[in-house]
């Protein structure tokens, strides 16, 4: 079995390129499923019913969220349709709207995907690490059909310490876990001890000429003024961050990791002035035959 998890999708220009190049991607790579962070998909943040429907209709299984997932008026309405598939992050108050893990038949096996949040250099939440062990406590697993649960975590946290704490946390316990919410692709994905799956960040679909999917200008700006600017969604070519997760379904466990990053070259995406000074490095690995972010 393989399940391909894919980086935050940012705004307009990440959800047309999801819907563009996904397709193609999850044929190539023979994904059985898709997990998608929809954290910033509406105008840079938050998710609401439309953008929701409009990734899981891209191909996306399955979405999780963030620190962002309050953002839009109709997110509660998008987290109790249970066709859509949402998550809220595991660890927010069990009192609040929506749930943060859902689990889909795949291939004869039960696949549960959590979304969960970190706390460092975030708002006060409940203990994810605890909240991880009290839900692989009550997790009724897969029926028999597998000697551990095929269990895939979002992560979505800004300390790289905290997503390698986790990673180390559920080693062994856990099919994969990978990390999002910086947009920036790690190079450090692996399978640790306990054949779990790992990688730091996932990265993004969202524009490539940008500063973590933001206009440069704007955002460029608040640097040196250090006075507040509203941040927008760049445009330009879009960069699709993914990992590509090989299990062994009976036994619940990751065989490898591959990373798999693209450039949407599209004539349908949009072109900033200038971007051409900055040509894109190739790369010619079994995952990664187009440009490489």
């Amino acid at each position: 079995m393989r399940i391909l998890a894919v980086g935050d999708v940012i705004g307009a220009p990440g959800r047309h390129a999801l819907r563009r190049m996904l397709p193609a991607i999850r044929s190539e790579v023979a994904a059985d499923l898709v997990v998608a962070n929809a954290e910033n998909s509406a105008a840079g943040r938050g998710v609401g019913v439309r953008t929701a429907r409009e990734l899981r209709d891209a191909g996306a299984d399955v979405l999780t969220t963030g620190n962002h997932v309050w953002a839009q008026p109709d997110v509660d309405q998008a987290l109790g349709d249970d066709d859509l598939r949402l998550l809220r992050p595991l660890n927010f108050p069990s009192d609040l709207p929506g749930r943060g893990a859902c689990t889909v038949r795949v291939k004869g096996y039960d696949v549960t995907v959590v979304s969960l949040l970190g706390r460092v250099f975030m708002n006060p939440l409940d203990d994810p690490f605890r909240a991880m062990d009290t839900f692989l406590l009550a997790h009724p697993g897969n029926g028999g059909a597998s000697q551990r649960p095929i269990i895939v975590v979002d992560f979505h946290a800004e300390a790289t310490s905290e997503k390698l704490a986790m990673g180390w946390h559920l080693a062994g316990r856990v099919t994969a876990v990978v990390g999002t919410h910086t947009h920036v692709p790690t190079a450090d994905a692996r399978v640790l001890p306990g054949e779990t799956g790992y990688v730091t960040d996932l990265g993004m679909v969202g524009p490539r000429d940008s500063i973590i999917g933001a206009a440069i200008e704007p955002t460029l700006h608040r640097f040196l003024s250090h006075r507040p600017t509203r941040s927008t969604v760049a445009d330009g070519p879009v960069g699709f961050n993914a990992l590509l997760v090989e299990l062994d379904a009976p036994r619940g466990t990751c065989r490898a990791v591959y990373r798999v990053d693209r450039l949407d070259s599209s004539d349908s995406a949009s072109r900033r002035p200038g971007s051409a000074r900055h040509p894109s490095l190739h790369h010619e690995g079994d995952l990664n035959r187009g440009p490489f972010l």
